[in-house]
């Protein structure tokens, strides 16, 4: 592969892809947790103002979570992630849809990488089928803002504070 082609690939995947990255105050196997374990996810996902009840939870390769994102104005929103891959404590990969047919969903990884003094890097990879879909999402549904929020909402729970 030449490094024209590589620049160019990389490009088209910045082109449909959404990327939060942060530093948490917390040990890798902790926000692994919060992120994997049912006990925890309901107290911090979804951006400010949003309630999570999940139906369905089996996170291994294969399973299923379905839950319903309550928005602050009443508003619900259907969800559901395939699990397709983890790695304890390091990695997760899923598709992020919806049990509407015509929803293509979107891939996302989630890396946690350990740091001195007990800090986690996360990295959050959200990759869409065009740059088209990719740029809907971030005007209609504000997706950067909602996902810097939902990883605010994270850092709180992980501090003891109520998100």
């Amino acid at each position: 592969m030449t490094a024209a082609t590589l620049a160019m690939q990389m490009a088209t995947s910045t082109d449909r892809s959404i990327v939060i990255s942060r530093v948490i105050n917390a040990p890798r196997e902790l926000v692994f947790e919060a992120w994997t374990d049912p006990v925890h996810i309901g107290n911090w996902w979804g951006p400010s103002g949003f309630t999570t009840t999940t139906t369905t939870r089996d996170v291994r390769p294969g399973g299923i979570w379905r839950f319903m994102m309550h928005g602050p104005d009443g508003t619900d929103y259907p969800n559901k992630i395939l699990y397709r891959e983890i790695v304890r404590p390091s990695r997760l990969s899923y598709l992020h849809t919806s049990d509407d047919d015509s929803d293509p969903g979107f891939e996302v990884t989630v890396t946690f990488e350990e740091r001195d003094a007990g800090r986690t890097a996360l990295t959050l990879t959200s990759l869409f089928a065009t740059a088209d879909i990719r740029d809907k999402v971030v005007r209609e549904f504000h997706a950067i803002e909602g996902g810097n929020q939902t990883i605010d909402r994270l850092e709180a729970y992980l501090r003891g504070e109520a998100p």
